[in-house]
């Protein structure tokens, strides 16, 4: 049996739009959609609520994309589009953020975390053979 470092937790009906929207990318036999048929647009009245994560990998860095929901750094208090994870202080919502990142890449498949205030859920996407993107989405508490 294996384990799972950020077991499944019931996720709102936000986060399941986003996940669902997630598998209908995957094709065929994959276990997760290929970055670049995501389309933002898909989930535009969810805009504030979700982001993209690059993943870069030897060594393995995650750079917040352009795309960054206003409510996400509304939240944490200032903006980090285009900025490393690790590079910004871990503090709300970004909590473990970077282990949950790991977990995600690793498993290849979605992960979520919930911490007082929020859940975030984080969705890998393949690219250039191997997770290159992740797609996450927040449900304010």
């Amino acid at each position: 049996m294996s384990s799972q470092p950020f077991p499944a937790l019931p996720l709102d009906p936000k986060l399941q739009r986003v996940e669902r929207y997630w598998r209908s990318l995957i094709r065929g036999a994959n276990d997760t959609p290929f970055w670049d048929d995501f389309a933002p647009s898909a989930l535009a009245d969810m805009e504030e609520d979700v982001m993209l994560v690059d993943v870069f990998d030897k060594p393995l860095r995650l750079r917040f994309n352009t795309i960054v929901g206003a409510a996400i750094e509304a939240r944490y208090g200032t903006a980090v589009r285009d900025r490393f994870s690790d590079e910004i202080e871990p503090s709300s919502p970004f909590e473990y953020f970077n282990a949950q990142a790991s977990a995600t890449i690793e498993a290849r498949a979605p992960t979520v975390h919930q911490a007082a205030g929020y859940r975030r859920l984080l969705l890998p996407m393949w690219g250039d053979g191997r997770v290159s993107m992740m797609l996450g989405a927040f449900a304010w508490l």
